[in-house]
């Protein structure tokens, strides 16, 4: 064999190697996705189209280079768990837990797998982070407010609603968001002159129960927080709120509004899920959660429902529809 046939020959057989690991496929990772909304709710949907969407945009994209395994908990306490456990046995790289509750599943099975939640009232009293600035283990994520925006709810519905006197907040006793939002707003209740009690909602023969007893005095109206459990129920409240004439402010969920609610205001859940892609993104690079801060939100929505209004015979505010985000004619 000539000299030069022999390093022609030599070159490509060190080409090989390279050329094969140039055809070999991206490492498939595993993302596991338990949300804690029902299957066709259309806020969960818009959420977890979010959080994909972003995904997409940072070059994961679905059975190429990741695998998302998707749950739907429905904010019921079994049926998380049981999710929960599934996704843990399918060793996913990372989890996304949407909500209080989904957390608590996720940890129940697993204290490794990293995990970064969105829509959480408050993760350091819940006991998920050590602190906002250094989460200190395998969590981190996207908190869902201060409790001080919840005293703001009251101030709108005072402000859409002047008549009024009183307000039930729909709560979940069960979940620190939910004692932490009605104590907010108790703060803030004498100065506006308005008596506030709580509705704890475990089921909808309750809410149905507790809203028709409150609707038989004069005055009234609703303050329907954004714990995980009353939103659950939401359709109900938002047509029992209709047929008892009571005005009512939901908390940061536009879909409320969309589906015939009156007013809401809080903080964009829907881009919240967009950034917790950006941390998963990071994590599965190689940070760890101990080291990413837990984000406060960054958006906040005011909507409007001037149908609704109507029907209640409620004339908004030029000063209030002026703040709006959107109104829905």
């Amino acid at each position: 064999m000539k000299r030069r046939d022999f390093i022609t020959l030599l070159g490509g057989a060190a080409a090989w190697p390279l050329a094969a690991r140039a055809q070999q496929p991206e490492r498939m990772r595993r993302i596991g996705v338990l949300m804690n909304q029902a299957a066709d709710n259309p806020d969960g949907q818009a959420r977890l189209a979010a959080f994909q969407q972003a995904l997409q945009q940072l070059g994961w994209n679905d059975s190429r280079n990741v695998r998302i395994d998707i749950r739907w908990g429905a904010n019921d306490v079994d049926r998380e768990r049981r999710y929960a456990a599934e996704l843990v046995a399918l060793v996913p790289d990372i989890i996304l837990a949407g909500g209080t509750l989904s957390v608590v599943a996720v940890q129940q099975a697993s204290r490794s797998v990293p995990i970064v939640f969105a829509a959480v009232s408050d993760p350091v009293g819940a006991g998920f982070v050590d602190n906002l600035a250094r989460p200190g283990g395998n969590v981190t994520g996207f908190m869902a407010f201060e409790y001080s925006l919840s005293g703001k709810w009251l101030e709108l519905l005072k402000e859409i609603a002047p008549g009024m006197k009183r307000a039930a907040v729909l709560r979940d006793a069960a979940s620190p968001g939910g004692t932490g939002e009605f104590g907010a707003i108790q703060t803030v209740a004498p100065s506006l002159g308005v008596e506030v009690s709580a509705v704890n909602v475990r089921d909808a023969d309750e809410i149905e129960r507790a809203i028709a007893a409150f609707a038989r005095s004069a005055n009234g109206g609703l303050v329907v927080t954004g714990t995980a459990t009353v939103t659950v129920h939401s359709d109900l409240i938002i047509m029992l709120a209709a047929q008892h004439k009571l005005p009512a402010i939901y908390g940061g969920n536009r879909f409320n509004v969309t589906s015939g609610g009156l007013v809401s205001y809080g903080p964009d859940i829907v881009d919240q899920f967009r950034r917790a892609a950006g941390y998963v993104d990071r994590i599965l690079k190689g940070e760890q959660p101990a080291d990413l801060p837990v984000q406060t939100p960054t958006k906040y929505e005011l909507v409007i429902n001037l149908k609704t209004a109507k029907a209640l015979g409620i004339e908004i505010p030029a000063t209030v529809l002026a703040r709006a985000d959107e109104v829905i004619e």
